[in-house]
Formats: structure tokens, C-alpha cells, sequence
């Protein structure tokens, strides 16, 4: 749990999210979706936005002021729907004094009418979405246009081989 927590954060802020390879969604089974949100909220908010000149920063800016932009619009429209921010502002408290910077957030009570949950963001963001079953997770992991990557995060190696075998991605991890 500790281990896809910890790579699930990092997946999400690495480079800021600027990678095609980035984790943009997850879907967590509702069993353990409330104790997965506090400990992934928790490790999120243990990231560091700032410049990348200084040693403590973990997410820096991205590309510029325009990517900002489409973040920030994937984040006010899932708002705008209903998705309920988890993380602070606060947070990540930095001047911005370029403009290319995006405050990283997680947010939840998510759904794929959100351009959050089917669009690349290439930026700190991430939806997270409780799911009942396999069936229901792979529904909307394969409903979506790039299918770079995915990743399946279990202990049960057979469950992971069965989902993976369903999924339509150029890799799987």
C-alpha cells in the first residue's frame, strides 16, 4: 500500500506531470478508496513546489503560461462538475513570478464526463475515482484516446495479469 502510494505521487509530480508516461488518473477499488485518498493526500502534500534551482523543490514549473492555463481549466471545470478538491493551496505556497507554475491537486468525486479524466494534463493534477469492481476499473482505463501506459498495483499477481491482459495500452507496469 505504503510502496503505490509513494510511485503513485511521485508518477503523478515527476517533471511537474510533464511526461507522456504520467499518471493522470486512478481508479481504486471502494473497499480501500478512503484510506488510499488520506494517505495519498498526506504524501502528496509532502511535495515541494518551487524553483528547480533549489534543492528542496520537487514539482517545478511547467513549459509556460499556456499549459498553466489548460491545467488550471481541466482543474475549475471537474470543480465545476462536482469534483471535490483534497489538497490545499496552501500547500504549495510560491510566488509564481513567471506565471509557469500550476498548484498541484488531487481531487476526487470524479467522473469520465470531466476533460480531467479523459484528457492528458501534462501538469501536478490528478482525479481520483472509487470503482466496485476489475470489470468497472478496466471499463474506464480503456476508455481513453492515448493508451500510452498504465499500471495495475496489487499484491494478488494473478489479478494483475488477468486485468493487464484486458488492458489497451502500450505498456503496462
Amino acid at each position: 500500500f505504503d510502496h503505490a502510494i509513494a510511485n503513485l505521487v511521485e508518477g503523478v509530480t515527476y517533471n511537474a506531470g510533464q511526461s507522456c508516461c504520467a499518471v493522470e488518473r486512478i481508479y481504486v477499488e471502494e473497499s480501500i478508496y478512503d484510506a488510499f485518498l488520506e494517505a495519498f493526500v498526506e504524501t502528496f502534500h509532502q511535495e515541494r513546489l518551487g524553483s528547480p534551482l533549489e534543492e528542496a523543490t520537487s514539482i517545478g514549473p511547467l513549459v509556460d503560461k499556456l499549459a498553466v492555463g489548460r491545467v488550471d481549466a481541466q482543474v475549475q471545470q471537474a470543480l465545476a462538475m462536482g469534483a471535490r478538491q483534497l489538497t490545499s493551496d496552501a500547500r504549495f505556497p510560491y510566488r509564481n513570478p513567471e506565471g509557469s507554475y500550476a498548484i498541484p491537486r488531487v481531487l476526487s468525486q470524479v467522473h469520465h464526463g470531466m476533460k480531467l479524466m479523459r484528457d492528458e494534463s501534462f501538469g501536478p493534477i490528478v482525479g481520483i475515482m472509487k470503482v466496485s469492481s476489475d470489470k468497472e476499473a478496466l471499463q474506464y482505463m480503456n476508455d481513453n484516446r492515448y493508451g500510452l501506459s498504465a499500471s495495475i498495483w496489487t499484491q494478488d499477481q494473478a489479478r494483475a495479469q488477468a486485468i493487464a491482459e484486458q488492458l489497451s495500452f502500450g505498456t503496462v507496469f
